[in-house]
């Protein structure tokens, strides 16, 4: 006999994208892939019906029976925001592909495994687009031997078939690999100033090959002595521009502006995954899902509800105090259905949730920078030395079409990619209420980073609101500031970069 009622801890969720409007890959959605979601509570989650009763004039004054006449599904979730559990969302919510560098398992195309590996070489099941390069560093993960596993250094490039030192014999690979930076040869690159900008120069190596994009984040140095520019002279930086050889920055997180000889050394840089809103419109992609909410077993087997036609809305990305990063997000579907156990699950290829580690917002956080942008300073001043709380939202405007003959909506319409917050800061000077009232151009970036990995959130460009001060006896005095973004120079609103790999030095002490 069915359970009297259901537990929520009997609940899961999966996300599986859709082929098209409603429709998952394969016959009947053979092909789904189900992403395995780690909610921790959900609002408003399937859909509400519209009921219109009869109501004639008549004597008795009764109504008549009527009936349902609309139907309005959505759904969301809260989850913590780990490494990787939001990248593959976050293409659906930016209207847009990831740039990805060479992995195993990319967001945005079908998987590339490995075929084989041997002592000094991995061979992808599939050419690669663009070739590995000798330097190329990437990062080895869940292969069944120790020497299979960590960051390694390219040392034969190639398209199918790239070179490694010092590996296992392994007839069927199962880890994945994925690029996550490069070293440069002895003595190459040099961080050099051009009017106060820093810029990592080349002699030979063509930067252009490394595949980066305006707005990208890099971090620049590794843990070995050979492979940094010294103390003053490492970080994080964002890119401005990139030919042959010069990758030109317009934000540092290092305070030492001066030309830094790289003579002798092997410089390491790490980059990863960058997703940003597109401007071209031949680059904005609208991402629609099927959303699966289990819910307990009846007499026969698993019962479930489906949000179907579901377009990211709203994402919010929350940075509380003491606490964990985590994220609300929003989705507007078209449609509901519920399963029985005798019907079951829908088909496909379902993946578990990695259960990553958390973010945490005291210990994680190596810097939240706000300030006035100035192009002839790379670090400039902040407005504040530490918030109480912040958050960086996402709102695509996505409203149902609804139409005569349609129970539900048809399709869905998109308004203009918003971004914006809020940050509650400590007040020390009054330059940030200054620049509210002379509505100075503002960027903030977000830099997390733990266990020999991380992320950046960058606003490149804002105007900000609010500003009045929260004066308690006893307490410090508060600021109050609200964010919205706007389009900057490189054609963007917002970025994100993930780093699959970072050394010990760029995790916050």
């Amino acid at each position: 006999m069915a359970a009297a009622k259901q537990d929520s801890n009997r609940t899961g969720l999966a996300i599986a994208e859709e082929a098209s409007l409603k429709v998952l890959p394969g016959i009947g959605g053979a092909d789904a892939v189900w992403f395995t979601q780690e909610p921790n509570e959900y609002s408003d989650f399937g859909s509400e019906l519209t009921l219109v009763s009869r109501s004639p004039i008549n004597a008795g004054r009764q109504n008549q029976k009527g009936g349902v006449v609309d139907l309005d599904a959505s759904g969301g979730f809260n989850q913590d925001f780990t490494q990787t559990n939001m990248q593959r969302l976050l293409q659906g919510f930016m209207f847009a592909d990831a740039h990805e560098k060479t992995k195993t398992l990319p967001l945005a195309t079908s998987a590339n495994p490995l075929t084989e590996i041997d002592t000094n070489a991995i061979t992808f099941t599939t050419p690669l687009v663009t070739a590995a390069l000798v330097g190329d560093l990437f990062l080895f993960k869940n292969f069944a031997s120790p020497l299979n596993n960590g960051l390694k250094v390219v040392t034969t490039g190639g398209l199918n078939d790239v070179g490694f030192a010092s590996l296992a014999d392994d007839a069927a690979p199962a880890g994945s690999v994925e690029e996550c930076g490069h070293q440069f040869a002895a003595g190459d690159v040099a961080l050099t100033l051009t009017s106060n900008v820093p810029a990592l120069t080349s002699t030979a190596f063509d930067l252009r090959t490394l595949g980066l994009i305006p707005g990208e984040w890099l971090y620049i140095g590794g843990d070995d002595a050979a492979a940094n520019f010294g103390t003053l002279a490492r970080g994080y930086a964002r890119v401005k521009s990139v030919s042959q050889n010069a990758i030109v920055f317009d934000k540092v997180t290092w305070a030492n502006f001066a030309a830094v000889s790289g003579a002798g050394k092997t410089i390491r840089i790490f980059y990863g995954t960058a997703i940003r809103n597109e401007k071209d419109p031949l680059l904005i992609k609208r991402r629609t899902y099927s959303l699966e909410r289990t819910l307990g077993n009846d007499d026969d087997g698993q019962q479930a509800e489906y949000l179907d036609g579901a377009v990211p809305n709203e994402l919010t990305i929350n940075v509380p105090q003491a606490d964990k990063l985590n994220a609300d997000l929003t989705f507007v579907a078209l449609d509901n259905a519920q399963r029985t156990g005798v019907e079951g699950l829908r088909p496909g290829i379902r993946k578990p949730a990695l259960g990553e580690t958390l973010f945490n917002t005291s210990s994680n956080v190596f810097r939240m920078r706000m300030s006035i942008i100035d192009e002839a300073n790379p670090n400039p001043n902040p407005f504040f030395a530490y918030i109480t709380e912040g958050t960086v939202a996402i709102n695509n405007g996505v409203t149902p079409d609804k139409a005569v003959g349609v129970l539900g909506a048809f399709d869905t319409s998109a308004g203009n990619f918003e971004v914006s917050g809020d940050v509650t800061a400590y007040f020390s000077t009054v330059s940030a209420v200054k620049a509210i009232r002379q509505n100075a151009d503002v960027s903030i970036d977000f830099i997390f980073a733990a266990n020999n990995a991380g992320f950046v959130i960058d606003i490149p460009l804002l105007a900000l609101g609010g500003g009045r001060l929260d004066v308690a006896a006893g307490e410090s005095i508060k600021l109050p500031l609200e964010m919205s973004a706007a389009e900057n120079k490189a054609g963007y609103t917002l970025m994100l970069c993930f780093f699959p790999y970072l050394p010990a030095i760029a995790i916050p002490a």
